[in-house]
């Protein structure tokens, strides 16, 4: 049989559709198995010099793709700056019935308390 320029295109079209066929099938599988991933926390950063929010959060395999799909997901309009991801269990707070225990050695520490430093106006979100 002769080989045509046309049937070489085809065969190779074929190949490559067979394994892009074989990645979707993989990538499904893994969506629908997702149960298992971890939780993680989405701090989003919307300018320089300004804090991270907490944005939501998501599950993902690692914090690589929780990273690209907060992304996707928190940030579609480019109003983030930085991206911040925290699994879920790994978060630790207190708890209220600690505050007295937690804020009362600071009381007497006025130095800590700046309130008689006047902000310049240009600092603005301080």
């Amino acid at each position: 049989m002769i080989q045509s320029p046309l049937s070489d295109f085809c065969e190779s079209a074929l190949r490559k559709f067979k394994s892009y066929v074989a990645t979707l099938r993989v990538q499904e599988f893994t969506l629908m198995n997702n149960k298992n991933w971890p939780l993680w926390e989405v701090f989003i950063r919307s300018k320089n010099g300004l804090a991270h929010k907490h944005a939501g959060s998501l599950h993902a395999a690692d914090a690589k793709m929780a990273i690209e799909n907060a992304r996707d997901v928190y940030t579609r309009r480019m109003e983030g700056v930085s991206i911040w991801v925290v699994r879920s269990q790994d978060i630790v707070a207190s708890s209220p019935a600690d505050k007295d225990f937690l804020y009362e050695p600071a009381n007497d520490k006025v130095y800590r308390h700046p309130t008689f430093y006047e902000i310049p106006p240009e600092v603005g979100h301080m």
